[in-house]
């Protein structure tokens, strides 16, 4: 892998191997960029979502109109796991997805075959926290968030999504994208360009017909409905649209071993976790 740095003259350059990598300053033209971008949640490039296409099946969403979409990857540039832009900081994906130091954070991206034409901004994580009372087992509070060495750069492909407040309430039909499975795993394939899928979400009682007292407060379940998120989409999020801003309720966790779409797709409940988000954000 490559790690990109800006030069003084705003052009992106290779900055050596991570351990060589020291902080750079952000040119003018890019703190502008920065400082202009679009609010949270306010897509610059509006996405369209027809029908219920599926995660696992497929739709392509239009490019980089899931701005806050980030990509989590190893050190060869794999991508294993999904998270969400918090803002230019900050990241949130879940905890199950056991991100490290040594791994990178890939903003901006569209299609994460080699050699395409995404502007992609590759950036190391400084600070990695988890929820201490996140279970492995249950994966009950399943949420980590990362704070970046440098700032993301936001612009038109690149801004941060909405936090619910813990009062808030959501209900209807959102929306979960990821590079996951495409087809039922493990006989498919992962998708090379970011997928989308419109899907329900479910009331408490309803869910727990499905699992039972799997279900704790920190979940919140979406989907049954010939839709499902896979292997590879964890920790990428599930965004509600309410007064034409979008807001991340929930953190794809858990489901159905082999994707089943007749099966809900568990999710970390966002507001039951905004405190401890916000205590993090604010002490570091």
């Amino acid at each position: 892998m490559v790690v990109t740095c800006l030069s003084s003259t705003g052009t992106v350059v290779d900055c050596g191997p991570p351990s060589l990598v020291s902080p750079v300053q952000v040119p003018l033209d890019a703190l502008t960029l920065r400082l202009g971008s679009p609010g949270c949640g306010t897509p610059s490039i509006p996405p369209v979502v027809t029908g219920y296409a599926r995660i696992v099946g497929g739709e392509e969403a239009v490019p980089h109109s899931w701005p806050w979409q980030v990509s989590l990857q190893d050190y060869s540039g794999s991508h294993f796991c999904g998270g969400s832009l918090i803002n230019e900081y900050w990241v949130v994906t879940a905890a199950r997805c056991e991100f490290r130091v040594y791994h990178y954070v890939a903003v901006g991206a569209h299609n994460r075959a080699f050699n395409t034409p995404d502007n992609i901004q590759v950036l190391r994580p400084i600070l990695i926290f988890t929820h201490p009372n996140f279970n492995a087992e249950t994966k009950e509070n399943d949420i980590a968030l990362i704070k970046l060495y440098k700032p993301a750069i936001l612009g038109p492909t690149v801004s941060p999504i909405c936090l619910p407040k813990s009062t808030d309430s959501f209900f209807g039909i959102c929306v979960t994208t990821g590079w996951g499975y495409t087809t039922a795993f493990p006989n498919g394939y992962r998708s090379d360009t970011l997928q989308q899928a419109i899907l329900p979400l479910l009331p408490d009682t309803d869910c727990e017909r499905f699992w039972g007292s799997a279900i704790t407060n920190s979940m919140i379940c979406a989907g049954a409905s010939g839709v499902s998120f896979c292997n590879y989409d964890e920790g990428g999020p599930l965004v509600c649209e309410k007064n034409k801003v979008w807001t991340l309720v929930g953190i794809a966790s858990w489901g159905e071993s082999q994707c089943y779409q007749s099966l809900p797709g568990i999710y970390t409940r966002m507001t039951e976790l905004r405190g401890w988000v916000d205590q993090i954000l604010a002490a570091n």
